[in-house]
C-alpha cells in the first residue's frame, strides 16, 4: 500500500510539474515559478489533491542538484573561475559578513535576541545556487562575465555555508569550540579533497576518451553519471555539498572531448528531475505564513532584494568589475533557498531560532524567488537603456 501511494503522490508531483510549466510558459515566466507555484498547490497547506509524503521526494530533488550542476560544470572550465578568484576568495565572505551585519538593526526592530538575529542574517545573506543558475542557464548567460562572477561567488558561499553549519550551533556558547571545529574541517577537505580532484583531473580525461573509443554510448553514459556520483558522494563525505562535487565533476568531464555526447543524453533526465526539484520547493511552502508573519516576511524580503543588492553590487564593484556587470549580478543574487533552508534548520534544532521566525524565513525565500524570477524577465532592456544613459553622461 506504502509503494502504491508513492507512485500517487509521484502522479500528483508530476502533474504540478506540467500544470505550473504550462502556466509559466503562457504567462512568459520562467518555468521554475511555475513548478513553485504547482508545489504550493499539491501541498498539505492548501485545499485540493495533496501529497501524502513531502519528504518522500528529497532524493529525488538532490538528484536534480547533481544532475543540474553537473551539466553547469561542463559548461565552465577552472581558467573560468580563476579570471573571477578575487570576487570570490575576498568579494564574497566580505557580501556574507555585510548583509548579515545589516540584519542586526532589523533583528532589533523586531525585538529577536542577537543569536537568532545573527541566524538568521547568515540565512539571508546566501542565494539559491540551484535557482539562481538555472534562471542564468535558461538566458544563456551563464558564461557571461555577470554570470561568471555569480558562479564564483555562489560556490564560494557553498562552501561558507558548511562553515556556518558548523559555527551557528556555537552562536548560543562564549567558547571558540565552532571555530577550531570549522579550521579542522576545513583543513581536513582541502587536505583530502585537493589531490584527489588534481588525479581526477588527469585521469577522468584519458578514461572517457578511452570508453568513448569503444563507440558505445550507454557505457560512456553510464561511467560518466557514476563519476558524477562518486565526486559528489566524495565531497558530501567531506561535509562539502553534493552541488558543489557535481560541478566540479563537471568540469573534470568538460576536459574530455566527448563531454558534448554526454551531457546531450544526461539533459533531458535532468530537466524532470529538476523540475521535481522545483516542486519539492513548494510543498514546504505554507501560504499561511505570509499572512500570519507579515511584517517579519516583508522586513527580511527588503532586505533580501533591496539590502543584498546594494551590498553586492558595491562588492563586486569594490572588487573591479564595470557598473553594468556589477548591477546585473547584483540583482542575481536578491534572493535566497536551499542553502538557507539548511542554515535555519540548523539554527531551529539548535533552539537558536523560533519556529515563527523559521516559517518567516521560508515564505521569503520563495518571495525572494519569484521576484527574482520577474527581475530576470524584465531587466534586461531598461538595464541596457539606463547603462548606454549613464555612459553617455560619463
Amino acid at each position: 500500500m506504502e509503494e502504491t501511494r508513492f507512485f500517487v503522490d509521484l502522479g500528483i508531483v508530476l502533474a504540478a510539474a506540467v500544470l505550473g510549466g504550462i502556466f509559466a510558459h503562457l504567462a512568459r515566466q520562467p518555468l521554475i515559478v511555475g513548478y513553485i507555484l504547482g508545489g504550493i498547490l499539491v501541498n498539505p497547506f492548501t485545499p485540493g489533491p495533496a501529497v501524502s509524503d513531502i519528504h518522500a521526494f528529497e532524493f529525488f530533488a538532490e538528484f536534480g542538484v547533481v544532475l543540474l550542476m553537473f551539466s553547469i560544470g561542463t559548461e565552465f572550465s577552472i581558467r573560468d573561475l580563476l579570471d573571477a578568484r578575487k570576487v570570490a576568495l575576498l568579494g564574497a565572505p566580505l557580501g556574507i559578513a555585510l548583509i548579515t551585519t545589516l540584519t542586526i538593526p532589523i533583528g532589533a526592530l523586531l525585538g529577536w535576541a542577537l543569536p537568532q538575529t545573527l541566524v538568521v542574517g547568515a540565512a539571508v545573506s546566501v542565494a539559491s545556487t540551484m535557482v539562481l543558475l538555472k534562471f542564468l542557464l535558461e538566458r544563456g548567460e551563464l558564461t557571461s562575465r555577470h554570470g561568471r562572477v555569480v558562479v564564483a561567488i555562489t560556490l564560494t558561499e557553498d562552501l561558507l555555508v558548511v562553515a556556518l553549519t558548523i559555527i551557528i550551533p556555537a552562536f548560543g556558547s562564549a567558547g571558540e569550540t565552532g571555530i577550531s571545529l570549522v579550521a579542522r574541517a576545513l583543513i581536513r577537505a582541502i587536505l583530502l579533497l585537493a589531490p584527489m580532484l588534481w588525479l581526477a583531473s588527469r585521469a577522468v580525461p584519458l578514461l572517457l576518451a578511452r570508453v568513448a573509443a569503444t563507440r558505445n554510448t550507454e557505457l560512456l553514459l553510464l561511467v560518466a553519471v557514476a563519476i558524477v556520483i562518486a565526486t559528489a558522494a566524495l565531497t558530501a563525505s567531506l561535509g562539502l555539498s553534493l552541488a558543489l562535487g557535481a560541478f566540479l565533476a563537471g568540469m573534470m568531464i568538460a576536459e574530455s572531448e566527448s563531454a558534448h555526447a554526454v551531457v546531450d543524453r544526461v539533459l533531458p533526465i535532468r530537466d524532470i528531475f529538476v523540475a521535481i526539484f522545483f516542486v519539492s520547493v513548494g510543498l514546504f511552502i505554507n501560504p499561511a505564513t505570509l499572512l500570519a508573519e507579515l511584517p517579519t516576511v516583508g522586513a527580511l524580503l527588503m532586505l533580501v532584494i533591496f539590502g543584498k543588492f546594494i551590498v553586492w553590487f558595491a562588492v563586486v564593484r569594490l572588487m573591479g568589475y564595470r557598473t553594468h556587470t556589477a548591477v546585473l549580478a547584483g540583482l542575481g543574487l536578491t534572493q535566497i533557498g536551499e542553502f538557507s533552508y539548511i542554515l535555519v534548520g540548523v539554527g531551529r534544532a539548535t533552539d537558536l531560532l523560533t519556529d515563527v521566525v523559521y516559517n518567516a524565513v521560508l515564505a521569503t525565500s520563495l518571495v525572494s524567488i519569484l521576484v527574482n524570477a520577474l527581475i530576470f524577465r524584465r531587466s534586461p532592456r531598461w538595464l541596457r537603456e539606463w547603462v548606454s544613459r549613464r555612459q553617455g553622461a560619463s
